[in-house]
């Protein structure tokens, strides 16, 4: 199956927008996506014909928000292979349901044990796991990564990264910087052998190809709407039903109660265990609309779309004279965002450069200072596409990148 990506385009009315004289290239998807009217419609009618508290109100628009609140839980566990819909929890985002892996999976850990990430990670899948480390006593470590940007796992093996302290690995599935797309499955594995539990942060997965949450070996799986043409306010933990059952609540109020007394408290089963007071209903509509559209594009065709434009991407990018592609240069086992750097020139004023083009992309070291002080980069310059980008935005991205380079040459 082939996208007709023009065709598709016509559902996304801000990317027809003009910047000064420019038409937008929109090149900052793996920061958040762009919405199709389909979702905000959803959003709209969800407002203006059904809006009311779910599992509260025992009125007709009380049901009918419950209704498409969990109709989207059920979306989202059909979506990604769960096995049922109470192992999806809705949170705020992805670094909400990072933080609730944590501090839940934080409450069990001690001194000599060992937490393992990787230095490839977003900010959001480090911090939650070093306040958990100070909290407890354990240890915080990590994978390094190949100058290609590769996860070392040969460093890995020979320095027993993984072993019999290890309670926790928690990495990403694919790098929201250098693309790379892990070996989650193995690394689960490597896990399990010596009684670990893997979480994955899919955020710059699940939008952009098939997800099977069984097949990927973790534990849980968390992953965020805004980046898959859903709305901002609303992310997703899937967990292993048992393990889901065994851990703490993460925030006390309304609805995640069974019984209140003031001696003390009981707490529903999962996924309302972790889901305190009034819930993103909006949001989790918008998402189901999300899915319902993906789905009908296809996610294969998705996924081939990306491999298909990110060869081109890196091909055209490799080509230039003074620019540096940070991770790896062949579109293999990696996703579509590409982070690079001109020679010379800080991020900062590519980026605004290109902004005066009418295009979009991101400049700093988004969120994963750690992997740029690594590789021995500042920052970057990143350009990510979705299944909305053209060959032709690819041609004027280039396009833009010489001019920026020409224009500070006499400079450098």
């Amino acid at each position: 199956m082939t996208l007709d990506v023009d065709a598709l385009r016509a559902d996304f009315p801000i990317l027809a927008r003009r910047v000064g004289d420019a038409n937008l290239v929109y090149l900052d998807s793996a920061n958040t996506s762009q919405k199709p009217r389909q979702v905000v419609d959803a959003i709209a009618e969800h407002y203006l014909q059904h809006n009311a508290n779910v599992a509260r109100a025992m009125h007709l628009l009380g049901a009918e928000a419950t209704e498409g609140y969990e109709g989207a839980r059920s979306k989202v566990a059909t979506f990604i292979n769960a096995g049922s819909a109470e192992e999806v929890v809705f949170t705020k985002n992805a670094s909400e349901a990072l933080n609730l892996a944590a501090h839940t999976l934080g409450a069990s850990l001690k001194p000599g044990d060992e937490v393992v990430v990787s230095v490839m990670e977003h900010h959001s899948n480090i911090v939650p796991w070093q306040l958990a480390c100070e909290r407890s006593g354990a240890t915080l470590r990590w994978f390094d990564v190949t100058d290609e940007g590769r996860l070392d796992l040969e460093a890995a093996e020979r320095d027993h990264l993984i072993n019999e302290r290890t309670r926790v690995v928690s990495l990403t599935w694919v790098s929201n910087v250098l693309g790379t797309r892990n070996p989650v499955a193995d690394i689960a594995r490597r896990a399990h052998e010596v009684g670990a539990t893997m979480v994955l942060d899919a955020s710059q997965g699940v939008p952009h190809q098939p997800t099977d949450v069984e097949a990927l070996g973790a534990d849980l799986v968390c992953f965020t709407a805004h980046k898959m043409l859903g709305p901002t306010g609303i992310g997703v933990l899937w967990g292993r039903l048992e393990l889901l059952a065994a851990l703490p609540p993460f925030l006390g109020g309304g609805e995640m109660i069974e019984v209140v007394r003031m001696e003390r408290s009981t707490f529903a089963p999962p996924p309302y265990r972790f889901e305190a007071g009034t819930p993103p209903i909006a949001q989790a509509v918008g998402l189901g609309a999300a899915i319902d559209y993906l789905q009908s594009v296809g996610m294969e065709a998705i996924a081939a779309h990306e491999q298909e434009l990110t060869a081109y991407a890196l091909g055209v990018l490799g080509d230039l004279e003074g620019l540096v592609i940070l991770g790896p240069g062949e579109p293999v086992e990696r996703g579509s965002a590409i982070s690079f750097n001109l020679e010379g020139i800080h991020p900062h004023d590519v980026m605004q450069v290109l902004d005066s083009r009418g295009i979009a992309i991101r400049g700093g070291h988004h969120c994963a200072r750690p992997l740029h002080d690594r590789l021995g980069h500042q920052s970057s310059t990143r350009a990510s596409s979705y299944l909305y980008t053209t060959r032709r935005e690819i041609d004027a991205l280039a396009d833009a990148l010489v001019f920026t380079r020409n224009y500070f040459a006499p400079r450098l």
